[in-house]
């Protein structure tokens, strides 16, 4: 196989805040998306993308609740594959658009995700869908469809549900043997449509599976070379909000975990892409990055360093020079 990196793109990066998520808005966003995409790409990597869907499930399932009294309400893991296969679409016409004619084959997969019965997050919601409301809006739904809410980035209340951790993903040897033929790959869609084991067989699950985790399990299942988490920030930040605010550039996973531990990446924020770049580094992969769409398009060329580069986490200090 190709050295590959797996491109994990945010929902958010999708449906921007403060946009409605029509159509339109979505393509925009999808095309810029594509362009990092594609400078990847031309760069010489096999390249995987996987999206988040945490908008777009979720107002799906204010349009399911909706309309309940015309059309059955179809359970959450159905809602994840809905737009799995919508955002796949999207980003496949996207790709095609961006890198000019240049790809053989753009293939999205509809990717499930094995997760565990036990798995405690079942009993603890914490995974924002959806929009965001107010107090009493939120109050009002969560009585009206039992739902759980809570606020989420101070920004408001939103729906919070099951997110259990990746284990692995049933189509991960047919992803290997398209990345193999030269196609660009779309797969894990919101994080992979969550599935348990029942005997020799499997069973969707209401959850939806963190997307940098599952690009992290999907990244280490493939054996890739490169993890790419884009956000909306260059690089990621230690004592964020403070005047002793200062970037990283490069860290190792040791190090990312001390500061993990110390409270630097909370869970609302940084915290779960700071998790899966030390799961996939100490899995064996060689470089994490963590930056904005701008710097993701070079984010692994060797020769680009500083700020350019977003922030990657690596092995070890022997391998700093040869990350950077």
């Amino acid at each position: 196989m190709p050295r590959t990196a797996v491109v994990a793109l945010g929902g958010n990066a999708i449906t921007r805040p403060g946009q409605a998520g029509t159509h339109a808005e979505q393509a925009a966003n999808a095309g810029a998306m594509a362009t990092t995409v594609c400078a990847l790409r031309d760069a010489g990597w096999g390249v995987i993308v996987v999206h988040g869907n945490g908008p777009q499930v979720g107002c799906l399932s204010i349009q399911q609740d909706a309309a309940r009294q015309t059309v059955p309400v179809q359970p959450l893991f159905c809602l994840g594959a809905m737009t799995e296969g919508q955002l796949g679409s999207l980003l496949t016409l996207a790709l095609h658009d961006a890198c000019g004619g240049r790809l053989p084959a753009v293939v999205s997969v509809v990717t499930h995700v094995v997760v565990a019965a036990d798995d405690p997050a079942f009993a603890h919601p914490t995974k924002p869908i959806g929009p965001f409301y107010d107090e009493q809006q939120a109050r009002r739904l969560a009585a009206e469809r039992n739902w759980t809410v809570a606020p989420d980035a101070e920004r408001g209340y939103r729906r919070m549900v099951a997110s259990p951790w990746p284990l692995r993903f049933l189509e991960h040897e047919a992803i290997t043997g398209l990345i193999e033929r030269g196609a660009l790959v779309v797969a894990a869609g919101g994080g992979g449509v969550p599935v348990i084991e029942d005997g020799h067989a499997y069973r969707g699950v209401d959850a939806v599976v963190d997307k940098d985790l599952a690009a992290q399990r999907l990244a280490t299942q493939l054996g890739a070379d490169a993890l790419v988490m884009v956000t909306d920030v260059a690089q990621v930040m230690l004592d964020y909000g403070t005047p002793h605010a200062r970037p990283v550039t490069v860290m190792t996973a040791d190090e990312a975990q001390h500061h993990l531990e110390d409270g630097q990446f909370p869970d609302g924020s940084m915290g779960p892409k700071v998790r899966a770049a030390i799961a996939f580094i100490r899995a064996g992969g060689r470089t994490a990055v963590i930056t904005d769409s701008e710097r993701a398009a070079h984010s692994l060329d060797q020769a680009v360093d500083g700020p350019a580069m977003g922030t990657r986490i690596v092995a070890a200090s022997s391998s700093l020079d040869a990350a950077s």
